[in-house]
């Protein structure tokens, strides 16, 4: 006999719009690659990527919402509203950078310094996205599977396992 948790279904979705946000941030790995590789110039060929930067900091500011609605821990929510703010952080960095290239707009060496910063907050925002749908997996999977108590203990509804021990 299982009892039905107050909020399994939010959960589960919550827990897989995380993982869908973690799909993203690694498809947005890709694009970055793939403009660097490109022939085209660079406004051109980082276009996708930056497209999908934009809808990431989008679709984090959903999640932690959908994360508020489905009142999970606090903790989770923030770390999720984080992922978005590391979002922001991403097109500040290309800003800054973007300010120490010389008039004829290439890049210097302190632009070039500042831009990796852009790398390892990637970086971050990638671990945070896969500890937050790490995390709600595991609430989601606890919020579907609460029992009542004596569950598991060998005792039943109607009480102990035949040939179980006293």
């Amino acid at each position: 006999m299982r009892r039905v948790s107050a909020r399994p279904a939010s959960a589960m979705v919550f827990a897989v719009l995380a993982s869908v946000l973690v799909l993203l941030v690694v498809a947005q790995f890709f694009l970055a690659a793939s403009g660097a590789f490109d022939t085209a110039p660079n406004d051109e060929s980082f276009q996708p990527h930056r497209a999908l930067g934009y809808g990431i900091v989008g679709f984090a500011i959903l999640v932690t919402i959908v994360g508020a609605l489905a009142r999970m821990p606090g903790r989770l929510i923030g770390m999720t509203g984080l992922v978005a703010a590391l979002g922001v952080v991403q097109g500040l960095i290309r800003a800054i950078a973007a300010a120490f290239d010389d008039a004829g707009g290439a890049s210097t060496t302190a632009g070039t310094l500042v831009f990796g910063l852009h790398a390892v907050n990637a970086l971050a925002m990638l671990a945070l996205a896969g500890s937050v749908a790490r995390r709600a997996r595991a609430l989601s999977k606890s919020a579907t599977t609460d029992r009542p108590v004596g569950a598991g203990d060998g005792t039943g509804a109607f009480g102990p396992a035949v040939g179980s021990a006293p």
